[in-house]
């Protein structure tokens, strides 16, 4: 399908007015700077670097624009970095982009983030509740003061812009980003979005971008919540007007409210990317609904339109995309983009435009009053973190719980009674947090990073002893005296963006298609926890952590009440403040949140031919204790769909899926790398090492180097041993890059649950090749078999083992047929 385009955009998309009208003594202030600026400077403005790349010598020197720290990026590579670091790191960049050497013009730099729930990346910030959340408690006025803390925790650390919001309209929850989206309905995402930019943007007192204020960024713009599967970065395929109508509405009111930025998405619509779109960019977006403010693109996310890479990209500038994210390579795009401006590639009028608004937005925000930006970080400083704000995140969680179901009227619950607390949610802050907490997919997350936080146990704990009750904990949920109650407290992993995609929406799932082919049993310990409880009748009250509605009619139908909590922050006591009565029967709390999104009845939200299914609870359902319950006593249990045609097998495409995991040995010492707690996954073990990096997107391939000190092996395996006789055909594929010769013989091998490992030579099959090229590599499954491995029962389906010192990059790892690779 082509891009729908209609032929007079002014039919369509609406005339917006911002609240922040073009000041004339303003325009005049960037008419002088204009004046004064080299090519060269006014290029830089347009490049945005990441601060793992770049220092502030780096900033002075090149004179860019902007920086931003991504997901797990910290001062000095320091997780534990104070706010003052992040401060002092600030205060430094800033001086630097001052600096006139040689004339230079000083233009302060701007520093962006993604506080998308709070100030996620800084040890100690206030986690709030991530947008799904948000969007079932309902309250603009609560996401306005969410708002006003998240900016205060900013400026106390020196930065001066969020990523945020983020007003996608997720239409597949199998999107890795659903929990991004504050609800299925346009303008129920456009008054929460709006309510968020205000408390950003605007000051107590009522003053837009004043003291106190930082600057919002509209995302991702547009139709990011609407790709074909749920497929993150995929394919929007719409008409213009229901791009209009469900994904346009919420741009509409925001920018009406004042934004300033917005940043374009991964996404393509109607198979256009984005990025690359003219249209959407500049007729639509700068033109038609008349935005002043600056467009950014999303990490690397110029590289992904036809014609360009990471450090050449004219063809997005002249698109409209006005900043351009540049994570690592900003040195040799700041070079190359320098030179197509001198050649006219990109335009004079062009460049000046894009510039004009980067100056335009960093005038409206105060950054050239460098006495506002120091006496607003002291002012926020003190109360960064404090329990202020942590309150306000707690009531931000009591809102937002959904109750689902509530038989017989279990809830709320006798505080003096004898309170089993079981599942691997209860005490486990990943889980509560989510993706985008503290490191980019919310890994590893502990009580260190965040002090103030607390787990759904503490606050189940604190109820109970307050009531006078007795409560015993334990994960698998087995006790030696019967409890009055069990609450089992269950949810996702963390992920973020299309590490959390996924192919079924049913709860603890393997994919379909491992279920279908057999790969691994189906094994599900939260579903046969509820039912050992059921079958001991004991009473079951579950509670869900889930960045999106899940398929659960296994688990609503073993429990008593069930209770939807998503994604809640730091604040995880306040999950059990409705579960119980209050001790002296006054001050109760109930339930308030409603759903965002319909609730799924079955594994996919659509049938076989594609055609939407009823869902089990339609969004704005939520029952109040005392409200008679919706759901039958017994619902159908349905299977996953049987998948019949072959597909491939990914092991490790576009990042790694549950149930694979990699491990390093060298010597007698063998430790997992991922699932991996860090910022950028990485590992050393003796004379082996392991470095994520990025190919295409964010940490799709993996650096391998080899000291040559002795034996080791880089290995990647499932959870348990995979029956892959169904795959006897295909082949085991992987794409390859060496930047010099591979030295003695590194060995590609398999490794099954005999402990039997065999295979080839890796030196011999990948053969001469250019440095720094990449190539496909395959080794047909048969060939492993006929060296006596166990095709039934593999654990590692791929092991890279050498002696010596050598270096390769490995990425795309599948099993699939050659043909198709």
């Amino acid at each position: 399908m082509s891009a729908s385009v209609t032929t007079d955009a002014a039919s369509l998309w609406p005339r917006l007015e911002s609240s922040i009208p073009i000041d004339n003594k303003l325009e005049r202030r960037i008419d002088e700077l204009l004046a004064q600026m080299s090519l060269r400077e006014k290029v830089g403005q347009l490049i945005q670097g990441e601060i793992q790349y770049l220092t502030p010598d780096d900033v002075a020197a090149y004179g860019l624009g902007s920086i931003l720290s991504g997901g797990g990026s910290y001062p000095d590579g320091r997780r534990d970095a104070h706010q003052r670091d992040w401060l002092r790191l600030s205060e430094a960049y800033r001086r630097a982009s001052l600096r006139n050497d040689g004339g230079r013009t000083p233009i302060p730099i701007l520093w962006a983030t993604d506080a998308v729930h709070g100030h996620n990346n800084v040890r100690g910030a206030t986690i709030f509740p991530h947008n799904i959340g948000l969007g079932a408690a309902r309250n603009p006025d609560l996401v306005r003061r969410i708002g006003r803390v998240t900016a205060m925790e900013l400026i106390a650390t020196g930065l001066h812009c969020t990523f945020a919001p983020s007003v996608s309209v997720a239409s597949d929850y199998r999107w890795g980003r659903t929990y991004e989206s504050y609800a299925e309905d346009p303008a129920l995402v456009a008054a929460l979005a709006c309510a968020l930019v205000d408390g950003l943007q605007r000051s107590s007192d009522g003053n837009v971008l004043d003291d106190g204020t930082v600057l919002a960024t509209l995302k991702h713009y547009i139709g990011d919540g609407g790709t074909l599967h749920g497929i993150d970065r995929g394919n929007t395929v719409l008409d213009e007007q229901t791009l209009h109508d469900v994904h346009g509405t919420a741009y509409f009111s925001a920018l009406e409210a004042g934004t300033q930025i917005v940043m374009a998405s991964f996404s393509s619509w109607n198979g256009q990317p984005v990025h690359g779109s003219e249209y959407l960019l500049t007729t639509v977006l700068k033109r038609r609904l008349g935005f002043d403010g600056f467009v950014i693109s999303d990490w690397n996310g110029y590289a992904m339109v036809p014609g360009c890479t990471k450090t050449s990209c004219a063809p997005v500038i002249n698109a409209g995309v006005d900043v351009l994210m540049a994570p690592e390579d900003w040195r040799g795009l700041l070079e190359q983009t320098v030179a197509d401006a001198e050649s006219n590639v990109i335009p004079r009028e062009r460049l000046d435009d894009a510039v004009r608004r980067i100056l335009r937005v960093k005038l409206r925000a105060g950054l050239f009053d460098e006495a506002r930006d120091v006496a607003a970080a002291a002012g926020a400083a003190k109360r960064f973190g404090g329990a202020e704000h942590h309150e306000l995140a707690g009531q931000a969680v009591r809102e937002s719980l959904v109750l689902l179901k509530n038989a017989t009227n279990l809830l709320p619950l006798d505080p003096g009674g004898h309170v089993l607390v079981a599942g691997n949610g209860a005490a486990d802050l990943e889980k509560q947090m989510g993706g985008w907490s503290i490191t980019w997919q919310g890994r590893g997350v502990s009580a260190d990073d965040f002090p103030r936080a607390t787990t759904v146990l503490d606050g189940i704990r604190a109820r109970v002893e307050a009531g006078g009750g007795r409560l015993t904990f334990a994960a698998d949920g087995k006790f030696d005296e019967r409890p009055d109650v069990a609450i089992v407290v269950f949810g996702e992993e963390p992920y973020a963006e299309w590490h959390g995609d996924r192919s079924t929406l049913e709860f603890e799932a393997e994919p379909k298609l491992w279920q279908a082919k057999r790969l691994l049993p189906d094994v599900r310990p939260t579903l046969e926890l509820l039912r050992s409880l059921k079958a001991q009748n004991v009473p079951v009250v579950s509670v869900l952590l889930t960045g999106r509605p899940l398929y659960v009619n296994p688990e609503l139908n073993t429990s008593d009440a069930f209770v939807v909590a998503w994604l809640p922050g730091s604040a995880g006591e306040s999950v059990a403040a409705p579960l119980f009565a209050a001790p002296d029967r006054t001050g109760q709390v109930g339930f308030g949140g409603c759903l965002p999104f319909a609730w799924p009845a079955a594994h996919a939200q659509t049938d076989e031919n594609g055609k939407p299914r009823a869902p089990l609870l339609p969004a704005g359902f939520g029952l109040k204790p005392g409200d008679a319950c919706r759901l039958p006593d017994r619902l159908p249990e349905h299977a996953g769909a049987a998948q019949q045609a072959f597909e491939p097998l990914h092991i490790f495409v576009r990042g790694f899926r549950a149930p694979w995991r990699l491990e390093l040995e060298s010597g007698d010492e063998r430790r997992a790398v991922l699932p991996s707690s860090g910022s950028k996954p990485t590992g050393r073990v003796g004379a082996i090492r392991a470095d994520a990096r990025d190919r295409h997107i964010q940490e799709d391939a993996w650096v391998v180097t080899w000291d040559g000190d002795s034996p080791a092996r880089f290995l990647l395996g499932a959870r348990r041993p995979l029956n892959l006789e169904a795959y006897r055909d295909a082949a085991l594929c992987f794409d390859l890059r060496t930047d010099a010769g591979l030295e003695g013989d590194v060995r590609i091998e398999m490794l099954d649950a005999d402990g039997h490992c065999a295979g080839f030579s890796l030196t011999e099959r990948a053969g001469e090749s250019s440095p720094g090229a990449w190539r496909t590599i395959c080794l047909g499954l048969d060939e492993f078999a006929a060296l006596g491995l166990r095709i039934d029962a593999i654990r590692y389906p791929l092991v890279l083992r050498s002696s010596s010192a050598n270096a390769l990059w490995i990425g795309a790892i599948r099993i699939d047929h050659p043909a198709s690779t």
